[in-house]
């Protein structure tokens, strides 16, 4: 796959695999279960089953969702050195660079440092031709949907589409354009032929 090539040439360490029990084979391959795992909101990494199945396989699991909501930033900043962060990635160019928002920046923040290793599950549905068609995607797709998830009043969770809104609940808050990874080795992209997430 083109797509994973291009990762491999920014320093990503790239998988393809065909569906999504082949992705949660690959992951839990490669963490110890003694490692801490951690992960910011990732509908994709709950589609394919990867939270279940680390839990019901005694792996060292630090899962923000078992928190209050008025104890997740502590509990973030808690696990922010945590030897594996699972997340997804809201779009990723056919040359290899990801494209990721976040409103409260934990993810994001992982994604650059912290962490010491970084997986990103993506399906296909996520690649795009170049930049900026995946910021058309991070902005008209994934925000609207993710929004909602969220006890949010913003224009997008009522009419499913991007208003560039200043909201005080806006969930577009920063915006992290990946080109290279530094750290050889660090970040892995793991893409599933098909449609997960959003």
């Amino acid at each position: 796959m083109r797509t994973a090539a291009a990762l491999e040439k920014r320093g990503f360490e790239a998988y393809t695999v065909e569906n999504a029990e082949d992705a949660r084979t690959l992951i839990l391959s490669m963490i110890k279960k003694e490692e801490s795992i951690t992960w910011g909101g990732s509908a994709t990494i709950a589609e394919i089953g990867l939270v279940s199945a680390l839990k019901d396989g005694g792996y060292l699991v630090f899962d923000r969702d078992e928190v209050p909501p008025s104890e997740r930033a502590a509990f973030a900043k808690a696990h922010f050195f945590s030897d594996w962060f699972l997340m997804s990635s809201n779009a990723i160019t056919e040359d290899g660079e990801l494209l990721n928002l976040d409103g409260t920046g934990n993810r994001v923040a992982s994604l650059i440092f912290g962490p010491r290793n970084v997986i990103i599950v993506a399906g296909v549905n996520k690649i795009t031709p170049d930049i900026d068609t995946a910021y058309a995607r991070v902005r008209q797709v994934a925000a609207p949907r993710n929004a909602q998830r969220f006890p949010i009043q913003t224009p997008c969770k009522k009419t499913g589409k991007c208003a560039d809104c200043l909201s005080p609940d806006t969930i577009c808050v920063s915006l992290v354009r990946t080109r290279f990874s530094r750290q050889k080795g660090r970040v892995k992209v793991i893409l599933i032929d098909g449609d997960y997430g959003f």
